[in-house]
């Protein structure tokens, strides 16, 4: 069997916990069925599972998940050394975004050929996977992994699509035309426009009508698809369906394998197959490139924890810099070898005018370092470039970061406000203030106006906004120290505003720990009152139910660590307005995605960009996560709920779409700013849970359309079209666009919309020709008028266009195994040796060597020389060595070699490239 195909026991119960459910079709996540989330999924997982694999034994330990949930496999790929509560959430979305995308593919391009290799588009087909991978690596090697995780999901659309669309399954084939990921090599044997390929076929469900001539002589083809006509060269099959207006026309019928019918049975499911083999073999190649511990973090596997800070480094800064420093210092050296130990550090400066550059390193010593260096200069009383440095972090980080803002001063760049809003809705990342007075001429500004704009943001975020003095700050710092961590969970979030007295209800579940109550404002009094009638009031420091400190504005109740579980209380009175959050450590969570369903030949469901539509109800999508997986958890109620203001609560009406997956639709959508509330039971403690969102959003009347759909060559121009309609009043609607690299941007100011009809407009962008290829740029496009508005948050890739597309070379100079015994069980005292040149075809120059695998020891001689010597000798009981040699654009070449006696591919592969190291020989017949 192909090493291309899964076998192991824990990949097939991964993919029962993920995949089940999804009946069989090449149809996007929210359809009627979703083999393209199926074959994505299997390849993926596997993917990740050999990666971990391959972590766990480098580093000298068993890779062996105790069960199959997210968690489960994130604990065994981190190790045994990451202690405490792990989260599967960001691997979750992780897999979501590269499934969504995927879906989108049939929404965004339903009438483009090439991204479907629809109509014999197959060299077009081909460069847009080719031109996606090279944007894949440029971005891994850039640390956007987002970006990265985007263009991965649409280019696996394209490739899994070849195999359904195409007669590659009829001429025989039952492996991956590995030219399609090979621009190098040529596309064999097409079908030219004058060739007839498909009899007629009155019924439509003829189970093979590709003429016998086109089989014989190994043709290529594909169905021509017609969405808006019917027209179609003369004699050529067509695609099929019910969408399809070509199928009507001689020769009728269809060659589409998308789904399973009577008549195509054997063809689907060989589709299916050899399209998830196309999958695997495209995630190796990138795997291989970017090396296992990017590639994993691509996929969302690192340990949860991010620590971002955003500090201002005017000249008053002195003590608060300090503070952040000491912070830092702290979190590193506390939380060093734990599941809470951050797998990344980001460092944000901001001044006047200036602000940056980010700091991004998964090194704590680095960070030590950068953040060392930071010193408070300049300055007076003017304000500084908060929201720009804010803006940088937002676009830098990973999604569903904790970003901590540093500063005494009001925001100078103010007009960032709904950009930054616009940020946070969609990376759902929680931004917190420690604002520090430094004269009273600023406290007055202050308290007129800029604190409560960090407050609104704070506060839309699902955020503190802390206001203390500098002498104070030390104490604030805590609530870092608690929400840098892994599995943190948002159980209730709360602010009134003016501040009155009322008492607030929910229930803590047994799997939470670390349970923490922040309330922000002033002349606040409150009782918590636990699940047996027992009560602690504010002025209790050390109370029987917790800890109380009070610093600023800020109290944090930590809880004792008795139980807990049940239903809980606080009352709190104030005058003035108030903040409540409830946070705890658990892997019981849940992640979401507003959504609108799309229709075409294959309908299902996109993630919206910016706020959902008014007027009509709301649709998200749910995952949950528990301790086991979603199987461990039973859901109740699922709804919408204010933050602010009198307390509005709207459920929704659940569907299980399988695999943990929820459609929620909410018809009686909540005035106003709101979040999302989930309440269920956990099976295994048999206590009922709640979890809220912590970002807030709300409705509009506007709604943007904007596809980006290639990456930009550093110094030319990439023109985006977008769409603005409105269910409003109709009349002139001013558009504006921004971007986190400050890169020049076209567009026009303004436009007239008619209710309910698209307008057009198109923004061109231009990044320099100095901007490092794999730059991620971020575009926030938003339309407004009056009170109401909207935004499209657009993610560009800049990279370099690369002509070196031939992997390094391998040529064997030597094994030398003949000590080694036949009886391996005699092989301890032995050893052997393999020797090889590897050279790089194009003169890029190779880049990286590493071993995949073998337990030996692998040398080479100087990397930056035309020819490099591999030397790899290791016992005879390992029997095996497998090294990748990747070159500087990112192609990657193979070298392999067996010494069992009765198994490993032929010698001559030895001297090959990548490409047919990795294949076995019945690959070796292509069209």
């Amino acid at each position: 069997m192909s090493r291309l195909i899964m076998t192991s026991l824990q990949v097939l119960a991964l993919l029962a916990l993920y995949l089940s459910g999804r009946s069989v079709a090449f149809v996007p996540i929210g359809g009627e069925a979703s083999t393209h989330v199926s074959i994505t999924g299997t390849a993926v997982l596997q993917t990740v599972m050999e990666t971990c694999r391959a972590v766990a034994e480098a580093a000298g330990h068993e890779f062996k998940p105790t069960g199959s949930s997210p968690e489960e496999l994130v604990q065994a790929c981190l190790g045994p050394t990451a202690t405490g509560e792990v989260s599967g959430a960001k691997f979750h979305s992780a897999l979501q975004s590269i499934y969504t995308q995927n879906g989108l593919v049939d929404r965004d391009f339903v009438n483009s050929a090439p991204h479907h290799f629809n109509s014999e588009a197959f060299l077009e087909g081909r460069r847009l996977i080719t031109e996606g991978v090279v944007a894949i690596k440029a971005n891994i090697r850039s640390e956007n992994f987002q970006a990265a995780r985007e263009t991965l999901g649409r280019v696996l659309h394209t490739l899994q699509d070849f195999y359904s669309h195409s007669n590659w399954v009829e001429l025989g084939y039952t492996e991956p035309y590995i030219n399609l990921i090979r621009p190098d090599l040529p596309l064999d044997n097409l079908a030219d426009v004058d060739t007839a390929t498909c009899s007629d076929c009155a019924s439509g469900t003829c189970p093979n009508p590709i003429l016998p001539n086109i089989l014989k002589e190994k043709k290529l083809t594909s169905g021509y698809m017609g969405i808006f006509s019917a027209a179609k060269p003369k004699g050529k099959c067509s695609h099929g369906g019910a969408g399809d207006l070509t199928a009507t026309a001689v020769p009728r019928g269809g060659i589409s394998k998308d789904e399973r019918h009577s008549d195509n049975v054997a063809l689907h499911t060989a589709a299916v197959n050899v399209a998830t083999a196309a999958s695997l073999q495209l995630l190796q190649d990138i795997r291989f490139a970017a090396g296992d511990d990017d590639f994993l973090r691509m996929m969302g596997i690192a340990r949860s924890s991010v620590v971002c800070f955003v500090i201002d480094t005017t000249g008053s800064m002195k003590d608060d810099i300090a503070q952040a420093r000491a912070v830092v210092y702290e979190i590193i050296d506390s939380k060093k070898g734990t599941q809470d130990e951050p797998s990344e550090y980001i460092l944000v400066p901001f001044n006047d005018p200036r602000f940056g550059p980010m700091t991004k390193t998964t090194d704590a010593e680095t960070m030590k370092r950068e953040i060392s260096k930071l010193t408070a200069t300049g300055g007076g009383d003017e304000p500084e470039m908060c929201l720009s440095g804010l803006q940088l972090a937002l676009t830098g980080a990973p999604d569903s970061s904790h970003i901590y803002v540093f500063t005494d001063a009001t925001a100078k760049d103010i007009h960032l406000k709904d950009t930054i809003v616009a940020l946070m809705r969609t990376t759902k990342s929680t931004v917190s203030f420690f604002m520090t007075t430094r004269s009273r001429r600023r406290r007055r500004s202050l308290r007129a106006a800029s604190f409560e704009d960090y407050k609104d943001l704070a506060l839309a975020s699902g955020g503190q906004a802390i206001q203390v003095s500098k002498n104070q700050l030390p104490q604030a710092t805590d609530i870092i120290l608690d929400t840098s961590t892994s599995a943190l969970v948002t159980i209730l979030q709360r602010a009134r505003n003016p501040g009155k007295q009322e008492t607030f209800s929910f229930m803590l579940d047994e799997s939470l720990k670390n349970i923490t109550f922040y309330i922000t404002g002033t002349s606040i009094t409150f009782t918590l009152t636990n699940p047996a009638g027992v009560s602690q009031s504010h002025n209790e420091a050390n109370g029987k139910l917790g800890t109380i400190q009070t610093v600023g504005n800020l109290r944090r109740i930590r809880l004792n660590a008795d139980k807990h579980t049940g239903a809980w209380q606080i009352n709190i009175n104030s005058n003035q307005p108030y903040t409540l959050k409830v946070t705890g450590q658990s892997t019981i969570t849940f992640i979401y995605d507003f959504v609108e369903s799309f229709k075409g030949p294959h309908p299902g469901y996109a993630v919206l960009s910016g706020r959902p539509q008014a007027g009509q109800p709301a649709s998200l999508m749910l995952s949950i996560m528990g301790r086991k997986g979603p199987s461990s958890l039973s859901v109740g109620a699922v709804g919408l709920v204010t933050v602010s203001g009198p307390e509005t609560a709207s459920n929704g009406t659940a569907t299980d779409m399988g695999n943990g997956d929820i459609l929620v639709t909410v018809v009686a959508v909540p005035e106003g700013e709101f979040v999302i509330s989930l309440k269920g039971t956990d099976k295994i403690s048999k206590s009922e849970f709640q979890r809220q969102s912590t970002t807030q959003m709300s409705l509009s009347r506007v709604n943007i359309q904007a596809v980006v759909d290639s990456s930009v060559e550093p110094g030319k121009a990439l023109e985006v079209p977008f769409s603005v309609r409105t269910q409003g009043p109709g009349g002139i609607y001013t558009i504006t666009a921004k971007n986190d690299r400050d890169i020049p941007m076209t567009y026009p100011p303004s436009l007239t919309l008619t209710t309910g009809q698209y307008g057009n407009g198109t923004l061109t962008i231009k990044p320099a020709a100095s901007i490092p290829s794999g730059t991620d740029v971020t575009v926030t496009l938003e339309a407004k008028s009056g009170g109401d508005s909207n935004y499209a948050v657009l993610k560009i890739s800049v990279v370099t266009k690369i002509t070196d597309f031939v992997p390094p070379l391998c040529q064997v100079v030597g094994v030398l195994a003949d000590d080694c015994p036949h009886d391996v069980s005699q092989c301890g005292p032995f050893q052997w040796q393999f020797l090889a040149n590897l050279t790089d075809g194009n003169g890029t120059g190779i880049e990286i060597i590493a071993l995949q695998q073998g337990n030996g020891n692998l040398t080479y001689t100087s990397l930056s020389k035309p020819l490099v010597v591999a030397n790899y000798t290791a016992s005879c009981c390992s029997q095996i060595v497998e090294f990748t040699a990747v070159d500087k654009v990112g192609n990657v070449g193979k070298c392999y070699h067996s010494i069992e006696r009765s198994a490993g591919p032929p010698a001559l592969f030895l001297s090959l490239p990548l490409w047919l190291c990795l294949l076995v020989s019945p690959l070796l017949a292509r069209p």
